[in-house]
């Protein structure tokens, strides 16, 4: 069901159910249909008044976009939930991105109005010529008080072809690539969602992070089209999570792995809070065992589910057991693999993951690159690495985490995962070095205290084929990570080039 007809049947049936639930505010199925309406009224009017507006990606069709890019989950998620019953194109932009990429991406994407709560994002606009308009989300709110007496009409459930999310592959190290998500496709998104993730309707879900994180942006549309409840902080506290799933009644968590495995160490100290809680779901690959592991010891009736997918694709497969590089691809989605020539390679033969799938986007926003997502059959890539393993999906990385040393390809991702569970050892990072004779070899780099460089080749003899044991090992006190704590595996490497990790 689209999410405007979900959210106005679950207003008429269950007006007082929450709908959106955050650390600052709360709106009931209700409330949100109200406050829809007026939000609305000051977005429409803000682009209207203005007499050269920027010109809205033309793959858009022409439909202004609005974006906000706040500290705030709960209005972040209210304003992008609100403009989905309107002829709006919404976008999340992280606030913590560089102000360069914030700037670009509205100047390449003809964004025409953003609500910030970010002092220099206006200035920086203005110094490019921008013609937009940028509202504070104080600004905003007070401009909603306004039109208690005039909201727009009620939101309505738009056509399957309308365009009505934006949103970015990156934005940490490296320029923005936009795309856009039809309605239709965000419905068979959460169609697949609703089949194998369980937001079903009336559960309470928590999903602590920013919404311009796509996997909290996911949850709270799940959640929302699927007469759910959504439980938003704007950053992850255990203690207050713990106290949250148990007087909110929250049964399920959205989060990524470092956000499981600090809500198992939570729950070790203080269990009682977490005994309702029934089911964790996890995005990314590779999940490390340890949190698998970790979660069932503590909590053993709690279940837990690491899917994968691309924001620009979907959801695709999960796992629900070790160390979620072995996946169960989902029904009505097609995956192969394929060589550097595009060609499809036989089972157990590593290559480039294609995915096939009805939620997939159309493609990039020409304004912000020149790479293809889709090929001319509607397959489509990201550029992830893998192979198929007695009909299962097995990841084993991006494009740039395989190594090629001594004529062997090694992943990278399965170096570091040999290391899981090591006594003494923190967070690791496997790199590939430049070498002479093989080209190049690799090189583990551990962050803070290391066991002995005996101990660690000890380990990982037992557990590698000899061409995945790093030939190098060195220390540093803190590895490098994006601002969603992902190891930045080629800032890592640098770290080694320039002499600023400790060789053992």
């Amino acid at each position: 069901m689209p999410i405007t007809g979900a959210v106005l049947d679950v207003a008429a049936r269950h007006p007082t159910m929450p709908a959106i639930v955050g650390t600052d505010g709360a709106l009931t199925y209700a409330d949100l249909v109200e406050d829809s309406r007026r939000m609305f009224a000051v977005v429409d009017a803000a682009h209207r008044a203005q007499t050269a507006p920027p010109i809205p990606a033309r793959e858009t069709g022409g439909i202004p976009i609005t974006a906000v890019s706040a500290t705030s989950a709960f209005h972040a998620a209210r304003i992008v939930a609100g403009l989905a019953g309107y002829r709006a194109v919404s976008a999340t932009i992280d606030p913590r991105w560089p102000l360069a990429h914030r700037v670009g991406v509205a100047m390449t994407t003809g964004i025409g109005l953003v609500i910030s709560d970010s002092g220099d994002l206006g200035a920086a606009l203005a110094e490019r010529g921008w013609t937009g308009t940028v509202l504070s989300l104080d600004e905003f709110r007070r401009r909603e008080a306004s039109t208690v007496q005039a909201p727009a009409p009620a939101p309505s459930v738009r056509a399957g072809d309308e365009p009505f999310l934006m949103l970015f592959s990156s934005g940490t190290t490296s320029d923005p690539k936009a795309f856009l998500k039809t309605r239709a496709q965000y419905r068979a998104n959460v169609a697949v969602s609703a089949t194998h993730l369980e937001p079903l309707p009336g559960v309470a879900t928590l999903a602590p992070g920013p919404v311009s994180y796509s996997l909290t942006l996911y949850a709270v549309i799940e959640c929302l089209a699927t007469g759910g409840s959504v439980h938003l902080a704007d950053a992850f506290d255990p203690i207050a999570a713990g106290r949250r799933i148990r007087d909110e009644g929250i049964t399920r968590v959205v989060a990524v792995p470092a956000v499981v495995r600090a809500l198992t160490d939570a729950a070790r100290r203080d269990p009682a809070r977490f005994a309702g809680l029934e089911l964790v779901v996890t995005g990314g690959a590779n999940l490390p065992e340890a949190i698998r592991t970790g979660l069932a010891q503590v909590l053993p009736g709690v279940r837990l589910i690491s899917y994968y997918g691309a924001a620009e694709i979907g959801f695709i497969g999960d796992s629900r057991g070790g160390d979620g590089t072995l996946l169960t691809v989902y029904d009505g989605i097609g995956a192969q693999i394929r060589d550097d020539d595009g060609i499809p390679v036989p089972d157990g033969i590593p290559g480039t993951v294609w995915i096939r799938a009805e939620a997939c986007s159309d493609g990039y926003l020409r304004g912000t690159t020149d790479a293809a997502l889709r090929d001319a059959d509607g397959w489509a890539t990201v550029h992830d690495q893998g192979r198929i393993v007695d009909g299962r999906l097995q990841l084993i990385g991006r494009a740039g985490d395989i190594a090629v040393t001594g004529g062997h390809k090694v992943a990278l991702p399965e170096v570091e995962r040999a290391f899981d569970g090591m006594p003494g050892l923190a967070a690791v990072c496997a790199v590939a070095l430049p070498d002479p004779g093989a080209g190049s070899v690799v090189a583990l780099v551990i962050e803070g205290e290391a066991p002995t460089k005996a101990e660690l080749q000890g380990w990982a003899r037992a557990r590698l084929a000899p061409q995945f044991v790093p030939h190098r090992w060195y220390r540093v006190e803190s590895l490098p990570r994006t601002v969603g704590g992902k190891i930045r595996r080629g800032q890592t490497a640098q770290l080694v080039a320039q002499g600023q990790a400790v060789r053992l």
